[in-house]
Formats: C-alpha cells, structure tokens, sequence
C-alpha cells in the first residue's frame, strides 16, 4: 500500500491522470500524423502544402487556445473547493472566448495565400496551400471549443473521457483520409483537399462526443455547461480573458518559434520543408507524453494551491518532472538509434526523392534528439506554473527565448553561415533551451515552501 503524500503516490496519482491525457494527446497527434503519412504517400507538394498551411493555422490556433489553457486551473481550483458554480461559469466563458476567436481566425486562413506571398513562399505553394487552408479552416471552431471542454474534464479528473472521444476521431480520421484522398470506397479521389475535408469532419465529431462527455453523465449534470449558454457571466469572461491571453501569447511564442522555421524551410525548397514537416511529426510523438504529463501537473498543482497545500504542490512537481526527465532519456535513445526507421513510416518506398528525404530529415532529428530535455523542461514549467496562474511572466520569458534568440540564431546559422536546414533547426534547440532554463528557474523559485505563508 502506497502512503499518501509520499514521492511514491505522487508518481501514482501523476500517471493515474497523466496516461489518459497522454493517450488523448497522441491520439490527437494521429490526426496529423495520419495526413502526413497519406499525403506523403500522394505527393511531395501535396505534403509540403499541408505542412506550411498547418504551420499558419497552427499560430492562430495556439493563440485561441490560450483561453482553454486557462479553465483548466480555474476550473481545478474551484473543483478543489466544491464550487460548482464557479467551475461552471469559467468554463462556459472559454466556450464564448474560443467562438469569438475561431470568428475572427477563420477569415484569416481565408485569405492566407497574399500572406504567405508576402512573407516570401512561392506563388504555386502558396496557392496550393490557400486551397487546402479554406476547407480545414474551418476546423478552428470545433477545435478551440473541444480545447476548453478537455481542460474542464481534465480538471474534473474524468482525463479517461477525454482519451475515448480523441481514440474514436483518431480511427474516423484515417479511414476519411484514405477514402477521400485516394478515392476509396467509391469516393472521388480529393487529394489534399480530401485530407482538409476528413479534418473538418473529424474535429467536429470529437467536440460532439466531449459536450456528451461533459454533460451526459449522472454526476456531470448538474455543471449545467450549456444551460442557458447564451447568458453571459462578464466576470468569469473577463478573469478567463486576463489569464487565457498571456497563455496564448506564450503559446504563440513557441509556436512562432516552430512556423518560422517552416517559412525559412521553404525559402530552402520544397524538400527541406517536407523533410521539416515528417521530422516535426516524429519529434511531436515525444512532445505529446510531456504535454500530457504537464496538464497533470497544471491540474494538480492547482488543485493543491486550492487547498493551500505547498508540501503536496512542490512533491508533485517534482515528480511530475522526473516522469518527464525519464521519458526524455528514452527519446533521445530511440531517435538516435532508430532515424532511418522512423523516417521512412512517413516517405513512399517508390517515391524518387526518398534518398534525398532520408538524408535530409536523418540530420534534422539529431539535432531533435539535443533538445528533448530542455524542451522537456520548458513545457512542464509552463504546466506548473499555470497551476499557480502565474503567466505573464512566463509569456516575456517565452517571448525573450523564441523570438529574440531563437528564430535570430536559425536564421543566421541557416543562411549566412551556410548550414542550411541544419541551421534552423539549431536555432529551435537554442530557444528552447534558454526557455527550459528560465521557466524551470521560476517556478521553483515562486512555489511555497511548507510552512511559509500563502495568499488566498
């Protein structure tokens, strides 16, 4: 039998919440995994159209998530006091936050194709990629608002609903893509814009299931979340707002981070941002463990600031980062290990530019395997201290370390100094560091020590 607030039992009940929002997060991650492997199987600009239309989305959708990201403390935090009014009404506030920002993103995927002239893509990739952007654009709606009900049932600690509602889009998702790319079960073959359709159709599917999730079962009714949906609660909106907005903006920091080199990729060619775009899914499998294993951590540092408890809040930190600590070592092992291997999931065996895939997407995940501690490290920060709502800091720090270090490093490694591909993916590895340390330096600094006064 496990103690209860032993280092043990902290590593019991991490896992116990941390497993269903890691499987939920990879499942999620299949989604994207799925169109790459497809769309790689059907052409090299179809794949590397998808990749820079997502890394354009993906900005805007970083950002709208921030308003998620905060219900989940919020709600973890009210839940830890039996206030049901107050967790009903913060989550119900990011519903209307993430309608009011999918309304305002969507015309902007819209319209991405002078965009992505204007920051120096080539007329016929961009072009391409508009054409893919005005159908899975519209996924941002369905998106944001299943963002926010996992945050509240995450906080609840129902993490098992959300891996089942993620598990069921996962399987739809690869069966629509194979019909609607290809042309299967007497379909028409869509190609990229096949793969936009089963998104849109998937994303949506999955909100479904989670608001049946979040408000079906017995001991969930009486959160009421979308009784009287349409009332406001100016409040709860504004104090969603005041902590959801730094969590975007630190989002979209690191998310810059990562679409910038996808830009500066496809300055280099097509190549180099297709061999970006499978490198990039292979190093997300990773990222997903540690994002579930950091919204764990949000949920039950908030949950222990809610009871004032700083003993259980900075043992439960601790070993949320030793599970993370743990698994990093064993990614680094298995990219170094296994490059040619995991690359060529996502490359056609009779495609004529494998050879030169391999070879560039092979040097990119060694320089992958360099960052996965401190990627590690930043990211776990950035869960534990938003169970303190502690975000505005972070967000300078994030944007300090991604955009005033780490995108100027790549840029100057990658074409001044001639290293190419390389070099931008140097520059992801110097901003993510410099990120690890500042955040992970902060946290420890800021949570309570047992026996220290806490405010209330």
């Amino acid at each position: 039998m496990v103690q209860e607030g032993t280092f043990r039992a902290q590593i019991r009940a991490t896992l116990g919440l941390g497993l269903p929002l890691i499987g939920a997060n990879l499942a999620t991650l299949a989604l994207g995994i799925t169109d790459t492997v497809m769309l790689g199987w059907y052409s090299v600009p179809a794949l590397a159209a998808s990749t820079l239309g997502f890394s354009f989305y993906f900005l805007l959708f970083i950002l709208g998530k921030g308003f998620s990201a905060a219900v989940m403390p919020m709600v973890a935090q009210a839940a830890s006091g039996g206030d049901e009014t107050e967790a009903r009404r913060v989550t119900r506030m990011g519903l209307w936050l993430s309608l009011a920002f999918a309304a305002l993103a969507i015309p902007v995927t819209w319209f991405s194709g002078p965009i992505l002239i204007a920051m120096g893509q080539q007329p016929k990739l961009a072009a391409l990629t508009q054409d893919y952007l005005r159908i899975f654009g519209f996924t941002m709606l369905p998106a944001l608002m299943l963002q926010v009900l996992i945050s509240f049932l995450a906080a609840m600690e129902r993490a098992q609903r959300v891996l089942w509602a993620s598990l069921i889009g996962a399987v739809l998702n690869a069966g629509l893509d194979y019909a609607l790319i290809f042309g299967n079960f007497g379909l028409p073959a869509l190609g990229l814009r096949g793969a936009a359709i089963a998104s849109v159709f998937t994303q949506t599917l999955i909100f479904l299931i989670a608001a049946g999730f979040a408000t079906l079962p017995y001991e969930m009714r009486r959160y009421q979340l979308f009784v009287r949906f349409w009332r406001p609660d100016w409040a709860a909106l504004a104090q969603v707002f005041r902590l959801g907005l730094p969590i975007g903006l630190t989002s979209l920091a690191e998310g810059g981070l990562f679409s910038a080199s996808a830009l500066m990729m496809g300055w280099i060619g097509t190549l180099a941002l297709a061999a970006h775009g499978i490198t990039l899914q292979i190093v997300s499998l990773t990222f997903m463990v540690h994002m579930g294993l950091s919204s764990a951590a949000t949920v039950r540092a908030g949950r222990a600031q809610g009871r004032r408890d700083a003993r259980d809040l900075r043992l439960g930190a601790l070993a949320a980062v030793t599970l993370s600590g743990v698994f990093g070592l064993l990614s680094v092992a298995v990219i170094v290990l296994m490059p040619r291997q995991l690359l060529g999931l996502f490359i056609d065996p009779t495609d004529p530019l494998k050879p030169q895939l391999l070879g560039v997407g092979t040097r990119l995940l060694m320089v992958a395997a360099l960052f996965q501690m401190t990627d590690a490290a930043q990211v776990m920060a950035l869960g534990l201290l938003r169970g303190l709502r502690d975000t505005r800091v972070p967000m300078i720090q994030a944007a300090i370390s991604y955009w005033l270090i780490g995108i100027p490093a790549g840029y100057v490694l990658a074409f001044p100094m001639g290293f190419g591909a390389v070099g931008v993916w140097f520059g992801l590895v110097i901003g993510l560091t410099v990120a690890g340390v500042l955040m992970m330096t902060r946290f420890w600094r800021l949570a309570p020590h047992p026996g220290t006064s806490q405010p209330a």
